[in-house]
């Protein structure tokens, strides 16, 4: 593995490692991070990103651009989803109505 793709294998797994502990804590918390996955909107505007990306960086950095591009790609789909306002914002799971 080259230098250059360590990084974006580190900060993936530094992204699936803190989802865990945050769902250890706050159970439920991982479906509202990981929410951006269903929102249709999110999703394309990543895979948008992710192709654009490859694209451009195959030339200049072979197979490890694709790895970035597929990290750029998740964290753009998430910020979409932020500013659209999915729609498991709001929602109280049944559990919580019971408190």
């Amino acid at each position: 593995m080259g230098p250059s793709l360590i990084a974006p294998v580190a900060v993936s797994a530094m992204l699936v490692i803190r989802t865990a502990l945050m769902e250890i804590r706050h159970p439920g918390s991982a479906r509202r991070q990981w929410a951006f996955l269903t929102n249709r909107q999110a999703v394309t505007t990543g895979a948008t990103v992710v192709v654009l990306l490859s694209a451009v960086g195959w030339r200049t950095a072979g197979f490890v651009s694709a790895a970035w591009a597929l990290l750029a790609g998740a964290l753009v789909a998430h910020l979409v989803n932020l500013s659209t306002g999915s729609d498991t914002q709001g929602r109280t799971d049944r559990g919580d109505m019971r408190r």
